[in-house]
């Protein structure tokens, strides 16, 4: 097995210990080839088209991958591998890729080709796991300064700090071209789930799998005080489907557009936008991740 493995230590998450036990690991069972800050992360894999390129970091660094593969036209063609060391590690959490640095890197030794849908949005951008506008970007916005310091427990103190401030926006939500908000009633929240979970474990959509060929969609309407508090609770326990004020779908495209909202995509803040198309493209990449059952399960416990 050959093996590119790009480590972006830039990024933030990765220390050099783990770092060190990832590469002596895959040394173990693989030819390794290390690329650290690439530049240009096309010409990277351009030069070295017969390796699995492997992202050592989170899923922002797994995004960047999966994307520069995209606009090469190689999605279909190279498998990835993922070693979560970066601050959320979301997919890898949905996947059951262990978080230890040195049993990811047996998985990526090991482990089975998987095939994932992957959102991509009418602007040309690429989804891996979750996508969320409003409340939840703001959040991950107040979070990014923290993260240096307080790593995962960043997210909550972000979360705290955008819950107290959001009032907000009118959005127009369509889910295969069905209006589920009309503008009218503002929305504090919508998620797009390809995966489960974002920023470091909040169940957004727990019930979405990476392979169905459907996204997960919450969208909250909790915007007075009381209910973003109230919402904010029950959401890090996975249980804010059961509001009132809540609504779940599924669906193959989804278009929000109004009032320019703050969007998070992959854990990575983009400029806020008035419209917005993602679509579901089924089976289009493929990760090397645990076996799963034929409910989507891994069976890791993490």
């Amino acid at each position: 097995m050959k093996l590119l493995v790009i480590c972006n230590s830039s990024a933030g998450g990765a220390d050099d210990d783990a770092l060190r036990t990832v590469l002596r690991t895959l040394e173990e069972g693989a030819d390794v080839l290390t690329c650290e800050d690439p530049d240009d992360l096309a010409s990277v894999l351009a030069a070295h088209p017969d390796r699995v390129p492997v992202a050592v970091g989170g899923d922002g660094s797994l995004h960047a991958l999966v994307a520069a593969l995209a606009a090469r036209g190689e999605l279909g063609d190279r498998t990835v591998g993922l070693v979560p060391l970066g601050t959320g590690n979301d997919l890898a959490r949905g996947l059951g890729i262990p978080l230890d640095p040195r049993q990811a890197a047996r998985v990526v030794l090991d482990g089975h080709t998987r095939a994932l849908d992957l959102l991509t949005d009418d602007r040309g951008g690429i989804v891996v796991n979750a996508v969320h506008v409003g409340v939840g970007a703001q959040a991950s916005e107040q979070a990014t300064p923290l993260k240096p310091f307080l790593r995962r427990a960043a997210y909550a103190v972000g979360a705290v700090l955008a819950g107290l401030r959001a009032h907000g926006w009118r959005l127009r939500i369509t889910v295969d071209g069905t209006p589920v908000a009309d503008g009218r009633r503002r929305v504090l929240m919508a998620g797009i789930g390809n995966g489960t979970t974002i920023g470091g474990g909040t169940p957004l959509t727990p019930a979405a799998r990476p392979d169905d060929g459907l996204a997960d969609v919450v969208v909250s309407f909790a915007v007075s005080l009381p209910a973003r508090l109230g919402f904010a609770l029950l959401l890090r326990r996975g249980e804010h489907r059961s509001r009132a004020d809540v609504r779940t779908y599924r669906g193959g495209e989804i278009t929000i557009a109004g009032e320019a909202v703050p969007v998070n995509a992959d854990g990575e803040l983009g400029a806020a936008v008035t419209r917005r198309t993602w679509t579901v493209l089924p089976g289009a990449w493929r990760i090397l991740a645990p076996e799963a059952d034929a409910a989507g399960q891994t069976g890791v416990t993490r």
